[in-house]
């Protein structure tokens, strides 16, 4: 059995690579003490770090980026209690901010606790549907509560080949190692305060993209649960095939090219929607793809239209 040692340590990175810089557009807090915190707390000198933290939250004690912060310095320390009460308040503060949700489930996940970890990451999915630093952990969670279950089938029935199968493919999924990337320290609020408005986007558009990512992760998600009717169901009803092939054989080779594999995850990363009107839209994005059988990534564009208030694909591009 895998030890939660391998995931823990990935998945304690990965809560100092987020991007605080974009959670908070407008904080109080000195910028410098903030800086210098993110500075000792990336080099490992996690108590200067608290210092700096708590001096900035006794001139601002809600302010929302210290205490992020200061959460993130907790959790390096280990003192994972008073770090999930900060993040647990932060999450009421703001729900719709998807990064405090990821990093309880950090914690939760290091606990062992990994049914509250899925909870909290499929909460932070719902707040931001292309939050991709949540998905990867989400399936490093999944690959977990799965390994559970197939070693508890093996301990009913130790001569159940097809769970032994299963088990050596998730151990193999856990344990390949994930390239992470550390985020920049936040830039001092100050300086983002002094820029120049920007005129709001009109409520309708940003209200459309967010429900063509939307669409788009849930044929993602469609596609890695193996679900083939729910995934051609995303395709509009003049989809335009490759080559021109008939709807109909375009869907059989479709079906079985989904069913063949034992397992697949699609991710969709970075999306970017370029609206054309109000009922049709360009997305394209990073699509990793990963299954028993093939693992490739590769840019995808997707044309979309919107058909009695859903949005469907009218046509898939490779590439830009």
């Amino acid at each position: 059995m895998l030890s939660s040692a391998a995931p823990w340590t990935r998945w304690r990175r990965r809560v100092i690579a987020l991007s605080a810089a974009t959670l908070f557009l407008a904080c109080g807090a000195r910028a410098d003490e903030l800086q210098e915190a993110t500075k000792f707390l990336k080099a490992g000198q996690h108590r200067e770090a608290l210092e700096r933290v708590n001096k900035a939250l006794a001139a601002k004690p809600k302010d929302p980026q210290a205490r992020f912060l200061k959460g993130l310095i907790l959790t390096e320390q280990g003192n994972s209690k008073e770090a999930i009460d900060i993040f647990t308040k932060l999450t009421q503060d703001y729900p719709q901010l998807p990064e405090p949700y990821n990093n309880l489930a950090v914690i939760f996940a290091g606990q062992g606790q990994y049914e509250k970890a899925r909870a909290a990451l499929e909460q932070s999915i719902r707040t931001h549907p292309s939050y991709a630093t949540a998905y990867e952990n989400l399936g490093d969670v999944y690959a977990k509560l799965a390994s559970q279950a197939y070693d508890k089938a093996l301990q009913l029935d130790s001569s159940n080949t097809a769970a032994k199968n299963k088990l050596s493919l998730v151990r193999e999924l856990v344990a390949r190692p994930v390239p992470l990337a550390v985020a920049e320290p936040p830039k001092p609020p100050a300086v983002v305060a002094q820029k120049p408005a920007q005129p709001e986007k009109p409520a309708s558009a940003a209200d459309a993209t967010s429900d063509v990512i939307r669409a788009v992760n849930a044929w993602a998600q469609a596609w890695s649960k193996k679900d083939v009717k729910g995934y051609l169901s995303y395709y509009a009803t003049d989809f335009k095939t490759p080559g021109g092939e008939a709807r109909e054989a375009w869907e059989e080779s479709r079906r079985a090219r989904i069913q063949a594999p034992k397992s697949i995850v699609v991710a969709v990363e970075s999306p970017k929607v370029t609206m054309q009107g109000n009922n049709t839209a360009s997305v394209t994005f990073r699509q990793n793809y990963s299954s028993d059988k093939l693992k490739t990534s590769s840019t995808k564009t997707l044309v979309m239209v919107k058909a009695d208030g859903d949005w469907k694909i009218q046509e898939e591009k490779a590439g830009k």
